[in-house]
C-alpha cells in the first residue's frame, strides 16, 4: 500500500489531526530555534550592561575616597598646587568611565535580531499561505466516516 493509497483510506478528522501536531510541532521547533539564537544576544547584553553598571559605580563610589588619597598624594610627589592635583585625579577617572562606557557600547553593537528564527518564520508563513483546499469535482464521493455540512443562503 503506497502513501497516495493510505492518505486516501484516513478521515478528515485523522488528516485534520496529523496536520494539527504537525503544524503544532513546527511552531515548538521554531520557538527553540529563536531561544538557541536569543541566548547568545542575551550574555553580550548581559556583558554590556555590567560593563556600564562597574562604570556608574566607579564614578559614584571611588571618586570621593579615592580622589583625596591620590590628589594628597600628588601635591606630596610634585610641585603642583591642589587644585591642579584635584584636576588630574578627576581626568583620570573620568577617563577610566569613558573607556568602560565605550566597551558596554561595542557588547550593545554587537546585538542582532534573530536572523535564522526570522527566515524560518517567514518561510513557514510563505509555506502556509500557498496551501489551497483540494478542489471536489461534481460527482466525487465523499469518504467515509466525513459529516457533509450544508449552507442555507439565508
Amino acid at each position: 500500500m503506497s502513501a497516495a493509497d493510505d492518505g486516501e483510506n484516513r478521515s478528515l478528522g485523522q488528516l485534520v489531526s496529523t496536520a494539527t501536531s504537525e503544524l503544532s510541532a513546527l511552531v515548538h521547533d521554531e520557538i527553540a530555534l529563536a531561544k538557541a539564537e536569543l541566548r547568545q544576544d542575551v550574555k553580550r547584553v548581559a556583558m554590556g550592561s555590567t560593563a556600564g553598571i562597574v562604570a556608574g559605580i566607579l564614578l559614584l563610589f571611588s571618586l570621593p575616597v579615592l580622589s583625596f588619597a591620590l590628589a594628597y598624594g600628588l601635591r606630596s610627589w610634585t610641585d603642583l598646587g591642589l587644585a591642579w592635583c584635584f584636576l588630574i585625579v578627576g581626568g583620570i577617572y573620568w577617563f577610566l568611565a569613558v573607556l568602560l562606557g565605550l566597551l558596554a557600547l561595542m557588547k550593545f553593537k554587537k546585538v542582532k535580531p534573530p536572523q535564522k528564527s526570522i527566515a524560518s518564520a517567514k518561510e513557514t508563513a510563505a509555506v502556509l499561505g500557498n496551501v489551497k483546499p483540494h478542489p471536489r469535482t461534481q460527482g466525487e464521493a465523499i469518504p467515509s466516516g466525513a459529516h457533509v455540512v450544508t449552507r442555507s443562503s439565508a
